[in-house]
């Protein structure tokens, strides 16, 4: 069956759009979506079947991946990481909403939803409205995972056509929220107390 398609504007997107994703992502559904950097996977965390199937998708077990979850804000954060020392809650306050992905030390939740030992876990906070709210509406955060192109020649697809006709028999349901960016966040290990980059993408520290 194929994936709905659902043209969404990011600046100011109508509930009643953004509930019809939630709906699906309750279902255990998997859904394509803009982020403020590239197109992301996501699903319900707690949708044991949707995270098996997005780790197959990145050809790794559950237990070995390295997702990240996306928040609406810092908030939301307390669940599932480990207290923050104030020099790394400073620089999430300053840097977030944004192209970011955090590294934090993880809380208990997140070994127990993975059923692994993870220790760390990343976070996303993306400047862009449909995630964000998405995961307002959802009452949690959504396990994430950027879109990767089949191209050797190209990283990311930033088109929402061809991303729908390359994932409309796989995915549950696709947005379109315009032109993606075809650069992928900047990631940040902040595990030691000490924020490193790891990889630099389209945030600047």
């Amino acid at each position: 069956m194929s994936a709905d398609l659902i043209r969404i504007h990011p600046k100011n997107p109508p509930e009643r759009d953004l509930l019809k994703v939630v709906e699906v992502l309750r279902e255990g559904g998997i859904v394509i979506y803009p982020t403020d950097s590239v197109y992301g996977i996501g699903c319900d965390v707690t949708k044991a079947r949707a995270v098996e199937k997005i780790a197959q998708y990145k050809g790794v077990k559950v237990e070995k991946a390295n997702f990240s979850f996306i928040f609406n804000d810092m908030s939301e954060l307390a669940d599932y990481t480990a207290p923050l020392n104030k020099e790394i809650f400073k620089l999430l306050k300053h840097t977030l909403p944004g192209p970011f992905t955090f590294i934090l030390n993880a809380s208990n939740t997140v070994p127990k939803l993975f059923k692994n030992n993870k220790k760390t876990l990343g976070i996303r906070i993306p400047d862009n409205n449909i995630p964000r709210e998405l995961v307002r509406l959802l009452g949690g955060p959504i396990l994430t995972t950027s879109l990767h192109d089949e191209d050797e020649l190209i990283d990311y697809t930033s088109d929402p056509e061809l991303i729908y006709e390359r994932f409309a028999n796989w995915a549950d349901i696709i947005i379109d929220g315009g032109y993606g960016n075809n650069v992928p966040s900047t990631v940040v290990d902040c595990t030691s107390g000490e924020p490193v980059v790891i990889r630099q993408g389209i945030g600047e520290i």
